[in-house]
């Protein structure tokens, strides 16, 4: 059987980097090459590190009290040599390594033991093609979440990494426009088979995807010295780099320039008591106590903005209709805007008062959905549009609109006539055309049906 262990790697929601007070620009497209540096990004003689940001500490805290590790209270930073272009320095400062004390660790998240929690700094990015090197994410603060190698098949590390993802979305600590990228080391022990590390793969779908071809060439080569490789994501296959480095080749020893952090026990505990519901609680929330269909429940938890906007509404309307136009409508809108719900202003309250409006016959669907359209990116009251796009609801004011539209649409009756049902739909669509979309829907397509069965 296959074991596969995961080094994660992802980028901290922060304004500034880690050891100085340069923008972070990660996620961010067309930037210009080294923009947001200083001395101490770049590593100029004679620079010194700042203290480093405590928002990054804080964060990385989160991360490793979300995955249900011990935090250590006292952080020692580490210096990682290594001869790289993209380390200015010559060596990394993390809290990795041995006789190091992580942020976290003996953790554990969806049944995969979690070995450590830790912060690290961002190298610089280096184009070996032109030997281009671009300061601006050097210095940025990144976090790594490494497991043990409890994962049997690259089914359940695709799952295992989804869900890792959604529920750290709910703290908000990860750039969430940079995805993550991960260091898989993957071994055959049943054939004696060492462990191969397949170095930056950058998304779920290379993860896959280089796990199935390591699996199978491990098979058909026994591995007996550990070594690095890389994913070739145009072959889909992997690449030998060099022999597997130890511990020892990193040369780590403790960063004189940077004192030892040491966290208050009540600054954990606030933090601790800070952090909101997992994804799995709020589901489960979600469909016992409010009732919500499944298929709802599992759309609403993937953002916690959505669940937590969710929950606010169905204070007042019922779980039905509000599940129906937040998992619905309301993504519908914002997809179409390419917006997420935090960056739009939209408000509970307005929001409630439209479904009311629908709920009371006050406004038909389709008007309702034009309204909902207008909201973003700022909502408003729909009450004042009441009176003017007030639902028709009288037939004989409907039968004077459909009369009109008969008329006016001979060809369509016709075609419906010969059996084309959506011909039906057609007709409709002009008198909502006419009513500016008021005209109740179903009382609309009755008469219709009435009135042409009388032209038979």
């Amino acid at each position: 059987m296959v074991k596969i262990g995961l080094e994660i790697h992802g980028y901290l929601n922060t304004k500034e980097k880690l050891f100085c007070k340069c923008k972070t620009s990660r996620g961010i497209k067309d930037i210009k090459p080294n923009i947001n540096i200083c001395p101490v990004c770049t590593a100029q003689p004679g620079s010194k590190p700042l203290l480093p940001n405590f928002e990054a500490i804080k964060k990385s805290i989160q991360i490793a009290l979300i995955l249900k590790c011990e935090v250590n209270e006292k952080l020692v930073w580490k210096r990682k040599h290594y001869d790289w272009p993209d380390l200015p320095k010559g060596y990394q400062n993390t809290l990795s390594g041995p006789y190091s004390t992580p942020t976290g660790i003996n953790g554990e998240f969806l049944k995969i033991r979690i070995r450590e929690v830790h912060l690290e700094e961002d190298p610089a990015a280096w184009n070996p093609e032109t030997g281009e090197v671009d300061y601006n994410r050097s210095g940025s603060p990144l976090i790594e979440i490494v497991t043990e190698p409890d994962f049997s098949s690259s089914n359940q590390v695709v799952e295992w990494l989804k869900q890792l993802i959604t529920t750290l979305s709910y703290i908000k600590c990860l750039e969430k426009n940079s995805g993550i990228k991960a260091d898989v080391n993957i071994s055959l022990p049943e054939i004696n088979g060492k462990r191969v590390e397949i170095k930056n793969v950058n998304s779920i779908k290379n993860i896959y995807s280089a796990i199935e071809y390591e699996a199978i060439r491990q098979k058909k080569e026994l591995v007996s010295i550990q070594e690095t490789r890389r994913f070739d994501e145009a072959e889909c296959k992997t690449i030998k780099m060099r022999e597997k480095e130890g511990a020892e080749d990193y040369r780590f020893i403790s960063e004189p320039d940077l004192p030892m952090l040491v966290i208050n026990k009540k600054e954990i505990e606030k933090i601790k008591k800070a952090i909101p519901e997992t994804p799995l609680e709020k589901l489960e929330k979600i469909i016992k106590r409010y009732h919500v269909e499944k298929k709802y429940a599992e759309v609403l938890i993937r953002n916690i903005d959505i669940a937590e906007f969710f929950e606010e509404v169905i204070k007042s309307i019922n779980v039905e209709l509000a599940s129906k136009w937040v998992v619905i409508e309301l993504l519908r809108v914002l997809n179409y805007s390419k917006k997420d719900l935090e960056e739009v202003n939209l408000s509970p309250k307005h929001f409630i008062e439209l479904l009311k409006l629908l709920e009371e016959k006050k406004i038909t669907e389709l008007k309702a959905k034009e309204i909902l359209n207008k909201f973003i990116p700022n909502s408003f009251s729909p009450l004042k549009l009441a009176k003017s796009d007030s639902k028709i609801n009288s037939k004989e004011k409907i039968q004077e609109i459909c009369n009109e539209v008969i008329k006016e649409n001979p060809e369509t009756i016709k075609d419906y006539l010969s059996g084309k049902q959506e011909a039906l739909n057609f007709l409709v669509g002009k008198v909502m055309q006419k009513t500016n979309k008021r005209a109740d829907f179903q009382i609309t397509k009755e008469i219709f049906k009435e009135l042409i069965k009388e032209i038979k």
